[in-house]
């Protein structure tokens, strides 16, 4: 199995005790797919003769389509800490649906979405309970495009705006507040705020601060020893106060505990 690369896991908490535990690896959809998907992700686990494990995860602002047992599932964007409970042996397969692409598949706003998960059959029909044990037998690329390819719905070129827009502001350390993100991609803050709503499931002040926090537990898990005061300002922050307060409330411990369990 290959090992993921580093940004394949930016926002698992604790990776190096997750590779431990944990096996994770990335698959590459079809063209045709790739278009509304981003990737797909395959993470099995053996914790036989060991306790139960919760991994936690800073989510991203995508939406997930998950085969796992008993039941398919779709994600909504997690805006708080997404802690998944593992146990035994196991595998899923995952689909990481590029921002904003699942909103032609959900034709609704994609907010409605956020911080729940529901039975993938209300967006995919009852047969994905069927197709989901087949997919579980054999987690393959190619059997998750043998699933999406009939299911795609007609491209939506605002959807791919929307994808484009993220990839934007999440990319740009200089971009670190709403005002001066609407500015750059020449929209109003009202009209940056409404498409995030409907097409990623999450705000865009959300966005950024998350976008933030991934580089900020990233860097503290491979550096151990984090000078807080630089790095709040290379973030973004006002002050290291404010980056304490922002991690704290997200990842439940501050920074510089954070770094010092990892």
């Amino acid at each position: 199995m290959d090992s993921p690369e580093p940004d394949r896991c930016r926002g698992v908490l604790h990776p190096a005790h997750a590779a431990e535990l944990i096996s994770v690896e990335r698959l590459v959809p079809a063209a045709e797919v790739a278009r509304f998907v981003e990737f797909y992700w395959l993470v099995r686990w053996d914790l036989t003769g060991h306790p139960p494990y919760e991994q936690k995860v800073l989510a991203h602002p995508n939406v997930h389509l998950v085969f796992e047992a008993p039941r398919a599932r779709v994600y909504g964007v997690d805006r708080s800490l997404f802690v998944r409970r593992l146990e035994g042996a196991g595998h899923v397969l995952g689909v990481k649906f590029r921002p904003g692409a699942f909103r032609p598949f959900a034709g609704h706003p994609v907010g409605d979405l956020a911080d729940r998960s529901v039975p993938a059959a209300d967006y995919f029909g009852p047969d994905v309970d069927r197709i989901n044990a087949r997919i579980l037998d054999e987690p393959t690329a190619e059997r998750a495009d043998d699933f999406l390819r009939p299911r795609l719905p007609e491209p939506d070129p605002v959807a791919e705006e929307v994808a484009a827009m993220v990839e934007r502001i999440t990319g740009s350390p200089d971009l670190c507040r709403v005002d001066e993100s609407a500015r750059e991609l020449g929209l109003s803050v009202r009209r940056l705020q409404r498409l995030f709503a409907e097409y990623v499931g999450a705000s865009p002040k959300w966005v950024l601060r998350r976008a933030r926090l991934h580089e900020g537990a990233e860097r503290a898990s491979a550096e151990g020893k984090l000078d807080l005061a630089a790095l709040a300002v290379e973030l973004g922050y006002a002050d290291q106060a404010h980056l304490t307060r922002d991690f704290t409330a997200a990842v439940g411990v501050s920074p510089a505990r954070y770094a010092g369990s990892t």
